[in-house]
């Protein structure tokens, strides 16, 4: 992140072009659309896929949103379901708008990977790219996104490959991030069996039969309702030890 510190007051113009909710391509300085609500806007590309490309594009359907966001590759995908099931992220949206800019020799333009409205409605800016794939241009279109964001009020973020151990354990629960796997009578059962951190089977198990609870036990966790210990380091099995999170009642 050190290049992306290089900003300054002679850096280049900046417009932003996006698509809004009657479908009207709209374009306009920067500062005269920071109070846009990207997080609700269409990609302003489509997302497509042809046999022998490197990448691989498609839809993943978002807890947060309630609908389908887009990605580009597998590794925007991976940062996609950490999105999704980060407690703070309220809203998420693929490819938002264009960044318009002049570096001096022609005109260039960059569309950031994801728009990402917090809790408390802060926005951020995400690009995705694993640090082996970056190219000088690349940089160059980072280093002119996190001016753009400075400017704008938003943070930016440029994530690479995510914890393969996290990752993991949080594609497990992904599997039971949908609302239809909230038993709530089980759901309660949970929370008093939870209320003292126990083993994750032993847990189920006096919450019912674990066919039935286990389900349930993964939303919540998807939820951050409950929380399981040592996430990032080893993943998650019968002996791991799960708890009522923070401030759940």
């Amino acid at each position: 992140m050190a290049a992306l510190a290089r900003a300054d007051s002679a850096s280049p113009y900046i417009e932003l072009s996006y698509v809004d909710s009657a479908q009207e391509r709209m374009r306009c300085p920067l500062l005269d659309c920071v109070a846009t609500r990207f997080e609700d806007m269409p990609p302003v590309r489509p997302f497509r896929w042809s046999r022998g490309e490197r990448h691989f594009s498609g839809w993943y359907w978002s807890a947060t949103t309630g609908r389908h966001v887009g990605f580009e590759s597998w590794l925007e995908r991976d940062r996609l379901l950490l999105m999704d099931f980060d407690p703070r992220v309220v809203r998420i949206a693929s490819q938002p708008f264009w960044l318009h800019w002049y570096d001096g020799k022609r005109k260039r333009r960059h569309a950031p990977d994801y728009f990402v409205r917090r809790e408390g409605g802060s926005g951020a800016v995400v690009d995705v790219r694993a640090d082996e794939r970056i190219a000088p241009k690349d940089a160059e279109a980072f280093e002119l996104t996190h001016l753009a964001c400075q400017q704008a009020g938003w943070e930016f973020a440029w994530l690479g490959t995510a914890d393969a151990v996290m990752l993991a354990n949080v594609r497990w629960f992904s599997r039971y991030r949908h609302p239809r796997c909230l038993h709530r009578p089980s759901a309660g059962r949970l929370r008093e069996a939870f209320a003292e951190p126990d083993t994750l089977l032993r847990g189920a198990d006096a919450a019912g039969d674990r066919l039935a609870t286990l389900p349930t036990l993964f939303h919540l966790l998807w939820l951050n309702e409950l929380a399981a210990d040592g996430l990032a380091i080893d993943l998650l099995g019968p002996h791991t030890v799960v708890r009522l999170a923070a401030g759940t009642a």
